[in-house]
């Protein structure tokens, strides 16, 4: 390890403001200071909305050479795992939702993490306790580290529909990886609330602690082992990571986490082992599909929660007035269709062969459960699943309990692309926590996931999301794409957990009902409820519609955080043939990024 590089962080001066891009004395774009950040961006000949302005400007530029949206898309994830370590890299997974314009199809991958073959249900239980063991040592830990997918999930989506090898696409973020970055406050803030675990792990502290302290805004940040890992999966094919020496590395270190020896923290081993890196895929899945009034609404299945629970709100929310002359009677149907969704989520999502995934989806359930919707009372939660089993009453009454909400990491990121062609991308991907399970492999540059925390800790009776061997745990992973008449309208996601779902489903009721162009759909403030006994807001939320739907029976409190934002999303809009408008977040998580190929 101590012959390999790590990162630097240059310290360069006293900045300059030059041409509104900070620039610092002797450093050029190429070192870090990155392209003009945008929020929203309409043209033609391809679209970019990511979290990161050094992302975006990567897409773009492989669209404006000739790639399509995958191509993009993979190229631009790559550049996050450079940039936004602690949410995206080669250590975690996600999931892909492609819609093709030549065949008109919307297509998904699924690149979630899977539990080692000796995980069992109870592998998070103390055996003295009886108990799970405490979250922070499940999550800072080999326990929790899947087989990562996103390498796989790259190569299914180059081979099936992409038009640019890997090793081109990777060929940006080796120079972003060399150069370095600017290290702006989203990047230091992250790094602070980790800093403490991040210090007892001997190569996660060379990485990103290079001094013992979080890297300064404005400085360079650099990461010559990234660079180096890209480069050997460029020339060696991923066969290196899932197979060969890299495979190896990422064994060793799940199997003996390199802990700093003057640590006090209990960091447990992990069960993964090389046949189980060798034995990963990255399947196609059939999309989710609900038609919502007069639109297509496609999105991820099982093991992602996405899909079913955006799909069965919209599907109960279809049966009510929805209008922007009311908006607190129009949002007061949203927490309540989101109740009923996850309630049936925590039921029955999760990867078991079992998931009623059709008739969750169906019409004769969503009417089924929208008739316990009252238009001035709210349900108490968490309320009980239903029985979405074919046999549908005209309003059955609700009996049992509701499942508690289980944790589910909020450190995730989103981005959506389209080309000249029509082709659309929504890509969601995640190492789970800011920083994943902590554990940098040595000297590669990356962080690996801690995605079995996803799963139920403690094992129970008829839980969809018992862990097991070969497993993906759940996940709230939403991209998703909206067709109208065949055509795309609509792409967007967010990260942020299980309130993902909601963010999801929030911005299509501002866009589709209460008259907000996008850009106004994605800044306008959010609230999530996921069958919780309290409806969590952003404090603008809060103050605008507080008093209102608490009239109704919603019980509202502050989001807590960190960060005290609910989401960051990104989002596409087809607004005519050939012109889209591309769309990030004003503020959430300090902006992202939206560019066009030739903006209009």
């Amino acid at each position: 390890m101590a012959g390999r590089l790590v990162a630097r962080v240059a310290l360069v001066g006293v900045p300059l403001l030059v041409g509104a891009v900070l620039v610092a004395p002797g450093v050029g774009p190429a070192a870090g200071a990155g392209p003009a950040v945008k929020a929203v961006a309409t043209g033609t000949g391809g679209a970019v909305s990511t979290v990161d302005a050094d992302a975006s400007r990567v897409a773009v530029d492989v669209l404006k050479r000739g790639g399509n949206a995958v191509d993009a898309a993979v190229a631009a994830a790559a550049a996050l795992g450079v940039t936004e370590p602690y949410v995206a890299a080669l250590g975690g997974g996600g999931f892909f939702v492609y819609y093709d314009a030549r065949t008109r199809k919307v297509h998904t991958i699924d690149g979630r993490e899977t539990a080692p073959g000796a995980m069992r249900a109870d592998s998070f239980v103390d055996p003295e306790t009886k108990k799970a063991i405490p979250f922070d040592e499940a999550v800072t830990s080999g326990l929790s580290v899947g087989v990562p997918g996103t390498l796989a999930q790259w190569d299914q989506a180059l081979r099936r529909h992409g038009t640019r090898k890997l090793s081109e696409l990777l060929e940006p973020s080796i120079q972003l990886a060399e150069n370095g970055f600017r290290v702006d406050q989203e990047f230091h803030d992250q790094t602070a609330l980790n800093a403490g675990r991040f210090a007892d792990i001997v190569p996660t502290k060379e990485l990103f602690l290079p001094d013992g302290t979080p890297p300064a805004v404005g400085t360079v940040f650099r990461n010559p082992d990234l660079a180096a890992t890209y480069r050997e999966i460029a020339e060696r094919g991923i066969d290196w990571f899932y197979r060969g020496e890299l495979a190896k590395e990422i064994v060793q270190t799940v199997q003996k986490p390199p802990v700093a020896d003057a640590s006090t923290r209990k960091v447990r081993p992990g069960l993964m082992e090389a046949a189980d890196l060798s034995a990963y895929k990255a399947p196609f899945r059939a999309p989710t599909r609900v038609d919502y009034r007069d639109l297509e609404v496609y999105g991820m299945a099982p093991p992602s929660s996405g899909g079913s629970t955006v799909g069965e709100a919209l599907n109960i929310l279809e049966r009510f007035p929805l209008t922007k002359r009311d908006p607190v009677q129009a949002l007061h149907y949203y927490l309540e269709a989101s109740k009923l969704a996850y309630a049936d989520r925590g039921a029955y999502v999760g990867d078991v062969p079992e998931v009623p995934l059709k008739q969750l989806l169906s019409d004769g359930y969503a009417k089924e459960r929208a008739c316990l919707v009252r238009a001035d009372t709210a349900l108490k939660a968490p309320v009980a699943a239903g029985s979405p089993d074919g046999s549908y009453k005209k309003c059955p009454k609700v009996s049992g309990e509701g499942r508690a909400l289980s944790y589910e990491g909020p450190q995730t990121t989103n981005l959506v692309v389209s080309d000249k062609w029509g082709n659309v991308v929504a890509y969601t991907l995640t190492i789970e926590q800011f920083g994943g399970s902590g554990l940098t492999v040595p000297g590669r540059g990356f962080i690996l996931n801690n995605e079995l925390t996803d799963f139920s800790l403690t094992p129970t009776a008829g839980d969809p999301n018992t862990a097991g061997p070969g497993k993906r745990p759940r996940s709230s992973m939403a991209p998703t794409i909206v067709l109208k008449d065949g055509k795309p309208f609509l792409a967007l996601g967010s990260p942020g957990g299980s309130t993902i779902i909601t963010t999801v489903l929030q911005i299509l009721l501002n866009r589709l009902h209460l008259g907000m162009d996008l850009p106004e759909a994605v800044a306008a403030p959010r609230a999530t409820q996921r069958n919780t006994a309290e409806t969590l807001a952003e404090q603008e939320f809060l103050d605008r519609y507080k008093s209102a739907l608490t009239a109704k029976g919603q019980k509202l409190a502050l989001f807590p955080g960190p960060p005290p934002v609910i989401g960051a999303a990104t989002a596409l809009e087809f607004l005519r043939p050939h012109l889209v408008q591309a769309v990030a977040e004003p503020t959430r998580r300090h902006g992202g990024s939206a560019m066009v190929v030739r903006p209009r």
